[in-house]
């Protein structure tokens, strides 16, 4: 019974590799560029027309599913993006607002 109810979590722990989206649409390899680059892209109209804030999903999202396998180099990379695309979407609310 103990391995069943593993078996379960395990299933949980994986949602991320049933999502199917067509939302946003990233050039190939663009997680693969600079933090700075990838920012910039996600944050543009052209791959995430509902806003910075859906790129930002986005990123969560890639990260989220290469899970372990990202190196640390790279995983140091995409929370700079992040950082980055965090920046953009306070100032285009600041923006608006003003």
């Amino acid at each position: 019974m103990p391995r069943r109810i593993k078996e379960k979590s395990h299933a949980k722990r994986r949602w991320v590799a049933g999502v199917k989206t067509d939302s946003t649409h990233p050039a190939k390899g663009l997680f693969t560029k600079n933090a700075a680059t990838i920012a910039r892209s996600l944050a543009s109209k052209r791959v995430s027309p509902k806003g910075p804030l859906s790129g930002m999903r986005m990123l969560n999202y890639f990260i989220n599913r290469a899970g372990h396998n990202l190196s640390p180099s790279r995983r140091k990379t995409l929370e700079r993006a992040k950082i980055l695309l965090s920046k953009r979407i306070r100032a285009s609310r600041q923006r608006k607002h003003t």
